[in-house]
């Protein structure tokens, strides 16, 4: 083909302002012909020995491990706007695929944007693309049938990846960009987790500020942001992370995120994951997904709390336990006391120089509905001393109750009877569970039909679930009686209580109802007095 040139006019002719625009997605992997040096020596030799026209190449525009199929591509969205400036002319990338993934997009650029903003595009490619030289190309066959086949494998790419994915989730293995507070990617194995020794003290030290010395999570906050211990944001930064947070970043904690932090259940050594997933191939936003869909591995690494101190938090998290702005620790009852006739929380306080706890009903709400409920800080606390210094007392000599029960002869039959019993079970559950799973190949081969796949599913679902159940009481009973020999009664190792500690609270007591005579009622957490 002769030299082609567009003729402005008699004197002068186009110069093209031209965008170098290069992508390498995840699923490219490693391939060398798609990597981001070869795609820039291709069409930087493209432009040098088969360009005819007089070009300045105004920059190269790389995104580098994003799909086509994202439209928010920054490099792709910053090549845009300089179109939208006037800054480029002309467009050249190696495939139709580098520029587009989604078949809608293409058409899109290809016949309305490109041509409105008289921009050339170029693809050197198979099918080769020259809207200048051969503008007829885009209404043929081949580019819309090309379009819609890399529509096509985007499509199922993201399928297969999706199931992958899913498939590691199941199994306990670790698939996010970057590991949760406190753990690490193990350097052996980057699907598995491994404590961060340097910030599991740091997280002891929440749990214990929390729970041992009533701090709000608010007080947590401060005390982290005061000691200039950075926010998991700002630790992951300093390891050299490539890690973005949307949201505003100030490196500082707050509130909420202890919270997280501290109540997630990868600190029980549990993998959760599939909490997020994007609406489809084509459109990358997140939506949140419900929590009986996430996808759970329990064991899968060293747990940071052991499952009580867990549930001590969670259940103190619980309680409403707000404070004032000014105040980093809650009260001491702060979240404990109830009213004992509407069961309403009872509010706190101060006149006349004395804290004092009212029913929240009576004072906030109708004086017809309940009545005050009041009491003095410091009754109710010599009130709830006498109490669990009371039920200790009776409770002092159950380890030698206890030692009494170890030694008869029954207790190791049992114990084995329970095992063999527990054993059994979980066969039982691991064939009944590869049987059900069994049953979709079934129906799928023509073995069975529809409905007798899932008259049989229904079947093994209840089977599975009533067998689980067994397994669970079982190890209840078993628990129980490997706990009962050593005597370990949570009230024992307070026997010589002479204060109250907000820690004590926690361990020992649920709730303390007051009673409108000023008496109480106190509901332990292992039995009620």
């Amino acid at each position: 083909m002769g030299r082609i040139r567009k003729m402005i006019d008699d004197k002068s002719h186009i110069t093209w302002n031209i965008a170098v625009y290069i992508r390498l997605s995840r699923e490219d992997g490693n391939a060398e012909s798609e990597s981001v040096i070869n795609q820039k020596k291709i069409l930087s030799e493209h432009l040098e020995n088969y360009f005819e026209d007089d070009f300045t190449i105004t920059d190269f525009y790389i995104d580098d491990g994003l799909t086509g199929t994202d439209d928010t591509r920054e490099n792709f969205m910053r090549l845009i706007g300089d179109i939208e400036r006037g800054k480029v002319n002309c467009m050249i990338c190696k495939t139709l695929s580098r520029a587009f993934r989604n078949y809608s997009d293409q058409g899109y650029y290809l016949e309305y944007y490109f041509p409105q903003k008289n921009v050339r595009f170029i693809s050197t490619g198979d099918p080769k693309i020259d809207t200048y030289k051969n503008p007829e190309a885009i209404t043929g066959l081949e580019v819309p049938i090309t379009g819609l086949m890399n529509d096509r494998y985007a499509a199922q790419t993201s399928h297969a990846i999706r199931r992958t994915f899913n498939t590691k989730r199941r199994n306990g293995e670790f698939i996010g960009a970057f590991p949760p507070y406190g753990y690490l990617k193990d350097p052996n194995n980057k699907n598995h987790l491994v404590l961060d020794k340097d910030i599991v003290p740091i997280k002891r030290d929440m749990l214990g500020w929390i729970i041992r010395d009533g701090m709000s999570l608010r007080g947590v906050a401060m005390k982290l942001n005061d000691l200039g211990i950075p926010s998991p944001s700002a630790y992951k930064q300093s390891l050299g992370w490539n890690y973005c947070n949307s949201k505003s970043f100030d490196g500082l904690w707050d509130g909420e995120k202890v919270k997280r932090v501290l109540t997630e259940k990868v600190n029980l050594g549990h993998m959760v994951q599939g909490r997020n997933r994007i609406v489809s191939y084509k459109v990358h936003d997140q939506i949140k997904v419900p929590e009986n869909e996430w996808i759970v591995k329990e064991n899968t690494h060293e747990p940071t709390f052991t499952q009580d101190e867990y549930d001590t938090l969670i259940n103190l998290l619980r309680r409403d336990t707000r404070t004032a702005d000014t105040e980093r620790k809650v009260h001491l009852f702060s979240g404990f006391l109830k009213c004992y006739d509407c069961k309403k929380a009872l509010q706190r306080a101060n006149a006349k120089g004395r804290a004092y706890y009212a029913c929240r009903t009576y004072k906030e709400k109708s004086k017809t509905k309940c009545t005050k409920h009041c009491i003095r800080d410091d009754v109710l606390e010599v009130a709830v001393l006498a109490v669990l210094q009371l039920q200790i007392a009776l409770v002092d000599n159950l380890t030698e109750i206890a030692d009494e029960i170890n030694n008869a002869p029954s207790a190791p039959a049992k114990s084995s009877r329970i095992e063999k019993l527990l054993n059994d079970k979980r066969k039982e559950l691991t064939k009944t569970k590869l049987l059900a799973d069994g049953l979709y190949a079934d129906w799928k081969q023509g073995e069975i039909n529809h409905d007798d796949y899932r008259r049989m599913k229904t079947r093994f679902d209840e089977q599975i679930e009533v067998i689980t159940a067994n397994i669970g009481n079982l190890e209840e009973e078993l628990r129980i009686g490997q706990d009962a020999p050593e005597g370990d009664f949570p009230l024992v190792k307070y026997k010589n209580i002479q204060k109250l500690e907000r820690a004590v609270l926690v361990e020992l007591i649920d709730t303390i109802f007051v009673h409108e005579n000023k008496e109480i009622t106190v509901k332990f957490r292992f039995f009620e007095s």
